[in-house]
């Protein structure tokens, strides 16, 4: 689903066995896709066209996804497909003769479809082979095949497959190796349970140890407490909770458990026991407190337990997190001149901390807002020259400049400064501030880029026509797996550009922006090179945007900076919250925009449509820009809704727009505001040929009462 397919079908003017509206019900899994392909196939078969064989692959793999192996089976024998997807064909008949019980059969498809397969399909197809081999009872002739996939590819199914293969071949402990690799690093599949019946039947029998069971629980945290409870009581009961150490350890993770399970009496009292224990434990069990409180928004709480933290436990890992936040909350609660004495605290006595630059950074922030400018000053000198390649550097080269400005610097002094950060960081939040204070001083901005993006128009890369053949075919998964394939293949930027500009030509935009981010950083941002920037800010999937924002009244740009932001263009990301497409829309949110625009509501894999996902993005940002005005706020909203921009502007208002920016308290919104803002007035700058540059305005407008909430 992740190659838009139809797309390189209209760009490469070929015309297609299928119909746009076949190739649509396709990419977005529609349950109408195989009888929509099986009808075209008849068609075909009755005019007697050319592609039947086409026609045929693409029917017979969906209708082998529905689970009917047999009919499957029975649309692919029907039709010889076109020469490039000979692999393909037989991959996938291979795939509906093992399912239809025929697993010698499949084994010879598959051995065909080795023969001729691209690399991405040969890993597939190997894999498919041993468990084929396997299936058939024949383990010496699937040994050596899985012993290579499982190699190249260590899932579970092929671990497990592996292990039963070494059994039959007298290889123990290679089976008791992948049989354990399963049940312990896989605890939540279902062939981890099968992995642990095998070793308890071994002779000798594999227990696990209390380690095991401890990564085996912490394995199910994530999304089912219930038998993560149960693995923590499995090693209760085999009696290897012993000692005080042990057993707070095991009430350590009891108490997370029960938390996630919403049973916080049980596991406040299960906290209570990991305190008793060693430093380390007692340590994380009084962190685990403290977080639940810093999510919660105690942050009064929070401060107290945090600063207990790190007078308690200031050899742990858990103390010096403590001290960090201890300091963030007096930031975050106005205290500016016990914040800064805390980061000063927090850096001479955590010299090696990860986060150290970033207290540097906090430092300089609270004498900023004390407006302390020399002392911020000296602070950000501090965090550049211990740190010169930290990504905070922008930002404190941009902050001493501002506050060289506001300490009464000269224009002179200052007006350098400003250009130094356009020129050392071109793209970033940062440039464009100093390129709105060099206005402000009466001094002319020097261009972020010299030149604007270039799309190039290349021959297309030979290693991409396998990819436009399965698109063709409404093999959408195979051609992104090849893409990814050949991207992963690419050796430097001078292979990188024509792949990339390849991608954009057949409007893969997602693509070209990985091999761009992969390859051409250094071609982008250091040489400031038109064609190496041209995939990473491209004009996607301009007609529906230009459309879109032109029924919304909304700035076309502010959409692409969104897109750029969310998705990296990429209509079939799908996040961990279920946000799909390009403009990350959760299906609750689209069904009320939907009833908002008197449409009926979409089904969520409808939001994988580039289109639709564009329109309800488009008419979102429009109403998020008539509340608050101004496309940083609107971006804080899009992030993290529009109560909390409210609540900002409520709270930190009266801020100009870059100290504001800076005490947005989510670290991922405030990260979100600056780039989306960056990219909006570089997509300007790089497209609006016509009329006054635009300008960022440096203060923060008051919200209306009124307006989307959602």
């Amino acid at each position: 689903m992740s190659w838009t397919g139809w797309v390189a079908g209209w760009v490469t003017g070929v015309a297609l066995g299928q119909s746009p509206a076949t190739l649509e019900a396709v990419r977005l899994h529609r349950s109408d896709a195989a009888a929509l392909a099986r009808a075209e196939l008849t068609a075909c078969e009755q005019a007697k066209c050319p592609d039947a064989g086409r026609l045929g692959l693409l029917a017979g793999t969906l209708v082998l996804s529905d689970g009917d192996a047999a009919q499957a089976r029975d649309l692919l024998t029907r039709h010889a497909p076109p020469a490039p997807l000979e692999a393909f064909h037989a991959f996938y008949l291979g795939q509906a003769r093992f399912y239809a019980g025929d697993p010698n059969g499949a084994a010879k498809d598959f051995e065909r479809a080795l023969e001729k397969a691209s690399p991405a399909l040969a890993v597939r197809a190997r894999a498919r082979l041993g468990e084929s081999l396997l299936d058939a009872h024949r383990p010496r002739d699937a040994a050596p095949v899985l012993e290579s996939a499982a190699a190249a590819q260590p899932t579970p199914e092929l671990l497990f497959q592996r292990a039963q293969a070494r059994a039959a071949t007298g290889n123990a402990a290679g089976q008791r190796a992948d049989l354990k690799t399963v049940a312990l690093r896989f605890p939540s599949h279902p062939y981890a349970d099968e992995a642990l019946e095998q070793l308890a039947a071994l002779k000798p029998a594999v227990k696990l140890t209390l380690p095991e069971h401890l990564q085996r629980a912490r394995g199910f945290l994530s999304d089912d407490a219930a038998r993560a409870e149960a693995e923590l009581v499995t090693a209760e009961k085999r009696g290897l909770v012993k000692g005080a150490p042990a057993q707070a350890q095991v009430a350590l993770l009891r108490a997370q458990v029960l938390f996630a399970r919403g049973k916080r009496e049980e596991a406040e009292k299960a906290l209570a026991v990991a305190r008793k224990g060693p430093p380390a434990i007692a340590a994380e069990a009084a962190l685990v407190v403290a977080r639940r409180a810093l999510r919660s928004d105690d942050n009064e709480k929070a401060r107290k337990l945090m600063a207990a933290l790190d007078k308690a436990y200031p050899s742990q890992a858990a103390g010096e997190e403590g001290a960090f936040f201890a300091a963030w909350l007096d930031l975050q609660g106005g205290r500016f001149e016990d914040a800064a004495k805390s980061f000063a605290d927090y850096e001479k006595r955590y010299k090696g901390s990860r986060r150290r630059d970033e207290a540097m950074w906090f430092r300089a922030l609270s004498h900023i807002r004390l407006e302390q400018h020399a002392k911020a000053r000296q602070a950000l000198d501090d965090l550049v020259t211990a740190y010169p390649k930290t990504s905070l550097a922008p930002q404190a080269r941009y902050w001493m400049a501002r506050t060289e400005e506001l300490g009464g610097g000269k224009p002179a002094t200052v007006g350098p400064a400003y250009e130094a950060v356009i020129s050392a960081a071109p793209a970033s939040f940062y440039a464009l501030l100093a390129t709105e204070r060099l206005h402000e001083l009466g001094r002319t901005p020097p261009a972020a880029f010299p030149q604007p993006p270039k799309q190039l128009t290349l021959p297309r890369p030979p290693e991409l026509e396998l990819a436009v053949a399965l698109t063709r075919a409404g093999l959408f998964r195979d051609a992104a797996d090849e893409v990814q394939s050949r991207v992963s293949g690419l050796r430097g930027p001078d292979q990188a550009l024509p792949f990339a500009h390849a991608l954009l030509q057949l409007g893969e935009f997602g693509h070209a922006h990985v091999v761009a981010a992969r390859y051409l950083w250094g071609r982008a941002f250091g040489a400031k090179a038109p064609d190496a920037l041209a995939a990473f800010y491209p004009r996607a999937f301009a007609q529906a945007v230009e459309t879109e924002a032109t029924r919304q009244a909304l700035d076309p740009f502010l959409v692409w900076a969104i897109m750029r932001r969310e998705s990296a263009f990429r209509p079939e990301v799908m996040s961990a919250a279920d946000a799909r497409g390009l403009m990350q829309i959760i299906p609750p949110t689209a069904t009320e925009i939907a009833q908002k625009m008197a449409e009926p509501a979409p089904a969520p894999a409808d939001l994988f449509a580039p289109e639709r996902n564009i329109r309800y993005g488009a008419w979102y940002l429009a109403q998020l820009m008539k509340r608050f005005a101004h496309p940083a706020l609107a971006a804080a909203a899009y992030n993290a809704g529009p109560k909390a921009a409210v609540r900002w502007t409520q709270e930190r208002g009266g801020m100009p727009l870059d100290l504001f920016v800076e005490s947005i308290p989510y670290r991922e919104t405030r990260g979100y505001v600056k780039q989306v803002v960056a990219d909006l007035y570089l997509y300007h700058r790089f497209y609006e040929k016509d009329g006054p540059q635009a300008r960022l305005a440096l203060t923060v407008p008051a919200p209306s009462t009124d307006g989307v909430s959602f």
